[in-house]
């Protein structure tokens, strides 16, 4: 029996939840229930596993189990970029190490977004939860030029579009002028996260087999004894199934895979209050707007417009730590620095204040892999996304519901089985060693961050 560690907790109200209208709560999981297929997490890979699982079997009998309310883990507190190009983290400026690798997985990002957009339309979600606007890296410093330039060049390479802005054009957009450049890509379809992820739970209920519970962590994982299915306990009940799919990104661990190989990444994020009509036409620019910074551990910038209001979003700060837990301490400095980011970059914008400060997960990999795959018979990992989870988990979630159904159909067809993730030093030499890193990098960025 794998016995799974309690889930550490999400720390702070994320804004893109708090900012949509209450919605009528699903159950938690009551006593003993079967299933043909179980999957556990609820966040982009989980419901994407849920829905293909739906098209390629639609008279099974499929479990969804959530361990928080629907929209207030991780997913809900992404930035939202479901982004279709190389976006390595761990690079200068996002460019892969391999234009074959790169085009491979720009292609099943791609598909992932297909997929997203036919998911909206199917379930009638609102043209804000799944937007086709296409994204800017935006440059603030020479240097934040320098990485655009040289992205540019690797798309080029790879054969794809791409328009490069001057400073001009970046005021026209954001309204204000502490961008030097940006380089604009159509492919990134930006995301209302915790409305597409509520929005997808909703319409999959409307598949007759199909059942979502909230609040059920899974504490417990087990083959039952002389069968090929699976038990999974929950505080409260229990599902035996005959395939499961682990949608857990780096909580895969707390199930005891991928133990020492994977890194834990804390993320912060600052929504405002909403701008009122004088502050929005103070401010100019477009409504709507993502920006990712040039070198990765700057800034990230949306501008949101509709439920909710007109609102700004400013997501920085990193730290690794694998007990995941942001102390009050932590969330304080955090929403210091947002607040000083988003002055500088809007000081016409002076009396505005941030209304909700959030912590997120995410998991990489030292070598960029993913942790896919069939891990024992009829048990399947859809983790570790490598800091692309909207786009990225949707591919595992996919993936993996392919691989349980038999394989015989596939969106996927550039799937290729990749190596596992290379085993990390050892604690604590990890630990101080990462967060030195991270520390230096921003330091480094200026004023990309």
């Amino acid at each position: 029996m794998i016995k799974v560690r309690k889930m550490p907790p999400d720390v702070g109200a994320t804004g893109w939840n708090a900012i949509l209208p209450s919605r009528d709560a699903y159950p938690s999981l009551e006593g003993k229930h079967e299933a043909d297929y179980l999957i556990i997490g609820a966040g982009f890979a989980g419901l994407a596993a849920a829905r293909r699982l739906s098209q390629l079997e639609p008279t099974a009998r499929i479990i969804v189990l959530e361990g928080r309310k629907l929209a207030e883990g991780p997913a809900g507190r992404n930035s939202g970029f479901m982004i279709d190009l190389p976006h390595d983290l761990s690079s200068d400026d996002y460019a892969g190490s391999s234009s074959d690798n790169d085009r491979r997985h720009t292609a099943m990002n791609r598909a992932a977004i297909e997929f997203a957009k036919q998911a909206a339309r199917d379930y009638d979600l609102p043209a804000e939860a799944v937007a086709a606007t296409g994204k800017v890296n935006a440059a603030a410093t020479e240097k934040g030029l320098k990485h655009n330039a040289d992205y540019a060049q690797h798309l080029t390479q790879l054969g794809e579009r791409f328009s490069m802005l001057d400073a001009q054009e970046m005021k026209a957009l954001t309204g204000t002028e502490y961008y030097q450049g940006g380089l604009w890509t159509p492919g990134t379809t930006m995301l209302q996260p915790a409305m597409f992820v509520r929005g997808v739970g909703a319409g999959l209920q409307r598949h007759a087999t199909l059942s979502l519970y909230e609040q059920s962590p899974v504490v417990a994982l087990d083959k039952q004894s002389g069968t090929s299915s699976w038990v999974a306990k929950t505080p409260e009940g229990s599902v035996t199934a005959g395939k499961v799919v682990l949608a857990v990104n780096g909580l895969i661990e707390h199930f005891g895979f991928y133990s020492g190989r994977l890194m834990h990444l804390l993320l912060f994020a600052s929504m405002t209050r909403p701008l009122t009509p004088q502050e929005s036409k103070q401010l100019g620019g477009e409504s709507r707007w993502g920006l990712t910074p040039a070198d990765p551990l700057g800034t990230t910038v949306r501008r949101i417009s509709g439920t909710g209001g007109d609102r700004i979003v400013i997501r920085n700060r990193a730290s690794y730590d694998p007990g995941l837990i942001a102390s009050d301490r932590e969330m304080a400095a955090v929403a210091r620095t947002h607040q000083q980011s988003f002055l500088e970059r809007f000081p016409m914008l002076k009396q505005v204040t941030m209304e909700h400060c959030w912590s997120g997960r995410l998991c990489l990999s030292l070598n960029n892999v993913q942790a896919w795959g069939e891990l024992d018979e009829g048990l399947f990992s859809a983790c570790c996304q490598n800091g692309l989870g909207a786009a990225k988990g949707t591919v595992a979630g996919i993936i993996a519901a392919e691989q349980a159904a038999g394989g015989k159909q596939t969106l996927m067809p550039d799937y290729v089985p990749e190596v596992q993730p290379k085993r990390l030093p050892p604690q604590p030499l990890m630990r101080v060693g990462a967060n030195a890193v991270l520390r230096w990098k921003e330091y480094r960025a200026g004023r990309e961050f």
